[in-house]
């Protein structure tokens, strides 16, 4: 049932996405994304027809293998975008990323750097204050006290969060998670459009977006 639902906000998120990205491809022009915590599988599971248009650039901490054509992938830090020219890429993309930075001056670098390299960008993240948290799949985790969190991470396999091996990994896991508010967002993205998937009258998550080329 998780993953059904999960699935199903991930394909009405990608219609929304595609008609962006149809929009730019207008007359066959080409373009060049890059998708920071991406993976080949994501764009194949959504039925993207690539064809000669579009080459997309899989950002990651380590390369990962990639098949298609169009794809590459490179090894690279989402707060550092070494190496990346201004307006280097048509698009930048990045869905569910920026809340694992630990910190909300990690999440401004990401930020910084997005901009920076993209002429347009898609960022998407869940919202802080829906019920259930997104990745331990527990009611207001994230409001939980410190210790707490910890306690349970260190003690049970909740959602997507295998149990933690020690109280260390358990704490780095609470640590890496730092979810933001619809305000918080859009003050990161402070020129962006927002785009709200909402869920039994929630706001789930956000997308900042800005399309100008």
């Amino acid at each position: 049932m998780k993953a059904a639902i999960s699935t199903y906000f991930r394909a009405k998120r990608f219609v929304f996405l595609k008609a962006l990205l149809d929009n730019m491809t207008k007359g066959g022009r080409k373009i060049k994304i890059l998708d920071i915590g991406g993976t080949e599988d994501y764009w194949n599971s959504m039925g993207l027809n690539l064809g000669n248009n579009i080459e997309i650039v899989l950002l990651n901490l380590y390369k990962i293998e990639v098949k298609g054509a169009g794809f590459s992938s490179i090894k690279g830090d989402a707060c550092h975008l070494e190496g990346m020219a201004d307006n280097s890429f048509d698009f930048v993309f990045s869905n569910s990323v920026i809340e694992h930075l630990f910190s909300i001056e990690n999440q401004q670098k990401m930020a910084n750097e997005v901009k920076r390299v993209g002429k347009n960008y898609y960022i998407q993240t869940p919202n802080k204050f829906f019920p259930i948290e997104p990745h331990w799949v527990f009611p207001f985790f994230q409001f939980l006290p410190f210790g707490l969190k910890v306690f349970l991470t260190q003690n049970f396999s909740l959602g997507h969060i295998p149990k933690a091996k020690s109280k260390q990994e358990a704490i780095d896991l609470v640590n890496e998670v730092n979810l933001l508010s619809k305000k918080e967002l859009e003050n990161l993205f402070s020129e962006s459009k927002l785009y709200i998937e909402k869920f039994m009258g929630f706001h789930k998550s956000y997308a900042v977006y800005k399309i100008e080329n």
